[in-house]
């Protein structure tokens, strides 16, 4: 099947920000299901891999909503770079789980403009942005099947204890972007909030509550998310499935930029078509 052109829209965000997404659709005469894929940390929509991602599934019959969340630092005019650091400071987990509700509420809205099935919405997560699709899939009965890459089961072990040390005593850490070299700001509000809305952002018990279908995929050479946090998702949740990836890291051979010509691996291959066939089976 060929897909469609993509299409990018910005709607009103959660907060005070827009969330710019773009849709890319099959050609088909029949209502498809969509696949709505979360970034992660110091990750936006095209990053690496993900138009070629977003294009595959789609020759597949499945539409592919990708978007940023409204405070990850990209902007409306600077979509391929981390620009907006006074955003990128005040991001938090909260705010990311609620873009995620405006996100599914536009597409639901929406669903016979795009020649979409409102009842059959699906999420694919990848590292953070995993963690946050558990959240609101378990939360959400909209979403009828859950795909995590990478994803982390909890957000606790990444508060480092040095790290809220220097927020005590700055207000502000700063997060390396190797690629860029930029120092990304993370003021204190993001673990203020994180405390504030602890329960909630519990993702191994909302992992207790999924009703959904849950594919996890994850590579066993993963140096930022240990594969120990699929694994714990995978015990949890008894309708699941876990595929490890060998010798796979946390973007399964990826990078930014992406050549489809030439940068596509069988590591990647895999990962599309086992997410695929998990969405159309």
């Amino acid at each position: 099947m060929k897909a469609i052109e993509q299409q990018q829209i910005a709607i009103k965000g959660s907060r005070d920000k827009k969330i710019t997404l773009d849709i890319s659709l099959p050609n088909s005469k029949v209502k498809t299901p969509v696949v709505i894929f979360c970034h992660g940390f110091k990750g936006f929509k095209d990053w690496g891999h993900f138009n070629w991602v977003a294009s595959e599934f789609a020759k597949e019959g499945l539409a592919f909503l990708k978007f940023n969340f409204s405070y990850n630092g990209t902007t409306e005019s600077q979509l391929i770079d981390l620009s907006d650091m006074e955003a990128f400071a005040q991001n938090n987990y909260i705010t990311e789980f609620n873009d995620l509700g405006v996100v599914i509420d536009f597409i639901e809205k929406e669903a016979d403009t795009y020649n979409i099935d409102k009842n059959e919405i699906y999420l694919v997560g990848h590292s953070r942005g995993g963690g946050i699709a558990m959240l609101r899939a378990s939360d959400d009965r909209r979403v009828k099947k859950l795909a995590l890459w990478a994803s982390l089961s909890e957000f606790e072990s990444f508060f480092r204890s040095e790290t809220i040390e220097q927020w005590e005593k700055d207000g502000v850490v700063y997060a390396v972007n190797k690629r860029t070299g930029q120092n990304l700001p993370l003021n204190k509000q993001f673990y203020d909030d994180y405390l504030a809305n602890k329960e909630k952002l519990d993702v191994r018990k909302a992992a207790k509550l999924l009703s959904a279908p849950l594919l996890l995929i994850h590579g066993d050479k993963d140096e930022s998310v240990p594969m120990s946090h699929a694994e714990a998702l995978y015990n949890i949740v008894q309708h699941s499935i876990l595929i490890k990836v060998e010798n796979g890291d946390h973007t399964f051979g990826a990078k930014h930029p992406f050549d489809a010509a030439n940068d596509v691996t069988e590591m990647l291959e895999e990962l599309v078509e086992n997410t695929v066939e998990f969405f159309i089976d």
